[in-house]
């Protein structure tokens, strides 16, 4: 990533004016802003009409605004961010800048406000809206990988289809069952394949590069049959628990897949990068893929074991909530030549979302806590984002550091 974020900031016809605001010069600097303060907005908005105070997604239900706004409301933002400045490193061409990426960012944006009127417009408009969002972003990533014949970066991308189709199914379920649990689950599949293939590639990566720096003899070990094996496994837990959620066959492949992605966490030596935050905070964040995994077991083997859905938020509050933020911070520190020694903010940021996750999934343990835990879950979730603003805020909107004279 940090190859690609260093190309000059350029689009396609000609140099970006040097008044024009560098928002638009790079996919990260407004998805990764626009992402961010939803997740405040989102969970204020949610916590709030769970205390009763007003109603989200009038017209559309609550629970079912809820989980489309955090799984394809944030998260494609971040997914979309992420895409837009890693394929000019994947393709060697210019990145999408722009009128181009301005139009896309837009649409993302109308899309979150059309959500928040559906009580006076009805559901119609927003889910239009919504649903064209992640098929632009897979064409306009199509494009740039196959005009530059970058075949190898397609698996991405048939992930991006996959979570554009789970979210229009998303969408058909509401609208014609009222709920949504068909479409959560294969929305949040979507999002936890693209943490374990892309997770798959940065964890490591980034690991064996602080450690080589060390001068460590003892580096990750690299993707192998092992690994090969465990993607399959993974795959198949998640297609099961999609078409089969409480069946037993699906607790058996969750508890493979769990052990599974476990032994291939720790084959990264992510304990010894424990002096390293920028590091260590990824396989924190992926550490809750394979918890993710045994909670579920549990959910199935055990049930009434825990409260609702809490398990998933192993998935959607830790692995998603603290793996984003880990390449948000790192990828906006380093395009901002600033240092990737993480501030005490930085580390505020981390402890935050850590803290949110943990009292999610004890929110499902404890039932008379419930209630308190999960406004205590979203109290955390929304300070740290509300200090990734702060901090990364500026830094996504002015030049980089070398450049700000």
């Amino acid at each position: 990533m940090q190859r690609g974020l260093e190309r000059d900031e350029r689009y396609r016809g000609g140099r970006v004016a040097k008044s024009a605001t560098p928002l638009f010069f790079y996919g990260f600097r407004p998805f990764f802003f626009g992402a961010a303060f939803w997740a405040v907005i989102a969970m204020a908005i949610w916590i709030g009409t769970i205390g009763g105070l007003w109603a989200a997604g009038q017209g559309y239900g609550a629970l079912a605004w809820h989980a489309h706004e955090m799984i394809f409301g944030y998260t494609a933002a971040v997914v979309a961010g992420f895409l837009l400045t890693m394929v000019p490193n994947w393709t060697g061409h210019l990145p999408v800048a722009g009128w181009r990426l301005s139009l896309l960012f837009l649409l993302w944006c109308a899309a979150r406000v059309a959500f928040l009127l559906t009580g006076v417009t009805g559901p119609l408009p927003a889910v239009v809206l919504d649903s064209l969002f992640l098929p632009c972003l897979f064409l306009v990533v199509a494009r740039e990988i196959v005009v530059g014949r970058n075949w190898r970066n397609l698996k991405p991308l048939i992930l991006v289809a996959f979570l554009a189709a789970a979210n229009i199914g998303f969408h058909a379920e509401v609208l014609t069952s009222g709920t949504s649990s068909i479409g959560s689950r294969v929305g949040i599949a979507a999002i936890v394949g693209l943490i374990i293939l892309i997770g798959g590639r940065i964890v490591p990566s980034f690991t064996h590069t602080w450690l080589m720096r060390m001068g460590s003899k003892r580096l990750p070990v690299s993707f192998d049959r092992f690994d090969l094996v465990t993607l399959v496994v993974s795959v198949v837990a998640l297609v099961s628990w999609i078409v089969m959620p409480v069946a037993g066959a699906t607790g058996i492949v969750f508890s493979a897949a769990a052990v599974l992605q476990a032994v291939r966490l720790w084959r990264w030596l992510g304990v010894h990068a424990w002096r390293e935050p920028f590091v260590l905070i990824l396989h924190i964040g992926y550490a809750f893929v394979p918890l993710g995994f045994l909670l579920g077991a549990i959910a199935i083997f055990a049930p009434g074991s825990f409260v609702g859905t809490e398990p998933l938020h192993a998935w959607t509050t830790g692995a998603v909530g603290l793996m984003t933020l880990a390449v948000m911070t790192r990828a906006t520190r380093g395009h901002a030549k600033r240092s990737l020694n993480a501030s005490r903010t930085t580390l505020v940021i981390f402890s935050s979302v850590i803290a949110a996750a943990l009292l999610r999934i004890g929110a499902g343990i404890d039932a008379g806590m419930h209630g308190t835990l999960v406004e205590l879950a979203g109290t955390a979730w929304m300070a740290a984002f509300g200090l990734f603003l702060v901090e990364y805020g500026p830094m996504l909107f002015g030049p980089r550091l070398d450049r700000a004279g």
